[in-house]
């Protein structure tokens, strides 16, 4: 059966048409699928004989809550949902002053083999269809009761490797019919898939483009990330520049602080000299340990002294707030957890 929340509202209308409905018929079921409903018994204000036929021919995703850990040093919600063929994905709750935040992921398990994240071990199963990206959103506001405001595509898997989903994703969450959140509110995180990044360049989405770059030298990037011997570090950056050129859009690149690896003042110097001439704002981010990895997170004093080298050459730095350290923080590791137990 075909999915039916991947269908943008023109479809839709296609769909019902060949059933012999009428149009306004698509703006109704659109309007209930994107509030969430876990049934079309629940779409009320259909006749029942329209119900049934839309159930026996299409599926309607809805994931099941196995765990919710709430950090109570500041409120961030971790939640791990089996969607419904039981495997199982990460999607994390933040609180900020400037609203609420949601980082999905795109897909089951992951391709890209960093060596410091737990989302990639065991590698990928599967990838996520849009409705069932939009299914993390739709009931992570349901759950928690708190408007959802910005989304972030940035747990588990690789969104541009899920590119198609990823895309169709985009576009159902950001329709005025739907939940209606502004390109300009998404930020959507690679470890550098070129070709995908160019793609989207020319699409000219207003969201933020993160780069996940974590060291400026291709012989220390390949170790951690395998993506780099497919595209080196100075092929991305040739493509963010493109990225901004034909968005508009400043670049963000995350930067894991991993100790004795990438924290140098050579590092932070190299890292100024590739980033020369790129509208460009680096993120570091204290690492989050990993059991499975030997890899660990460089020292406070460490991470500033990195900080202070990019500010005083005029390159936007910030130091990523730590948030849900108490509730197995990094990306993958509930899923990991949750899989052990059931071996």
């Amino acid at each position: 059966m075909n999915e039916i929340k991947t269908l943008n509202l023109s479809e839709l209308k296609t769909e019902l048409t060949a059933l012999g409905q009428p149009g306004f018929r698509a703006k109704q079921v659109y309007t209930w699928l994107h509030r969430g409903v876990r049934s079309f018994d629940e779409m009320t204000d259909l006749p029942k004989s329209l119900r049934q036929t839309l159930a026996q021919n299409y599926l309607l995703t809805a994931p099941t809550m196995v765990r919710r850990q709430e950090s109570k040093l500041d409120g961030t919600v971790k939640y791990l949902w089996q969607l419904w063929d039981g495997n199982c994905v990460e999607t994390v709750l933040m609180r900020y002053h400037h609203g609420n935040t949601v980082c999905i992921s795109s897909e089951v398990g992951c391709a890209m083999g960093c060596a410091f994240c737990a989302s990639t071990i065991g590698g990928l199963v599967r990838r996520l269809s849009a409705g069932e990206m939009l299914d993390e959103v739709l009931f992570t506001e349901a759950d928690s009761g708190l408007p959802i405001s910005n989304i972030v595509l940035m747990g588990i898997g690789e969104p541009l490797d899920n590119y198609e989903n990823v895309c169709r994703f985009l576009e159902l969450v950001n329709s005025g019919e739907g939940m209606n959140i502004g390109m300009r509110h998404i930020s959507l995180s690679t470890c550098g898939i070129v070709p995908r990044i160019l793609e989207l360049a020319e699409s000219k989405l207003q969201l933020t483009l993160s780069v996940s770059l974590h060291a400026p030298d291709d012989e220390t990037r390949s170790k951690i990330m395998p993506v780099n011997r497919r595209w080196p570090v100075d092929e991305l950056l040739d493509a963010c520049r493109t990225y901004y050129e034909k968005t508009g859009r400043r670049i963000s690149f995350e930067y894991a602080m991993i100790r004795d690896v990438n924290d140098s003042p050579e590092a932070a110097r190299l890292l100024l000299k590739k980033l020369r001439g790129l509208s460009a704002h680096v993120n570091l981010i204290p690492l989050n340990n990993v059991e499975e990895s030997p890899l660990k997170p460089s020292e406070r004093g460490t991470v500033l002294r990195f900080q202070r080298l990019l500010e005083e050459q005029g390159v936007a730095c910030t130091v990523r707030r730590t948030l849900g350290s108490d509730i197995d923080a990094s990306c993958g590791q509930l899923r990991r957890k949750n899989q052990q137990k059931t071996l």
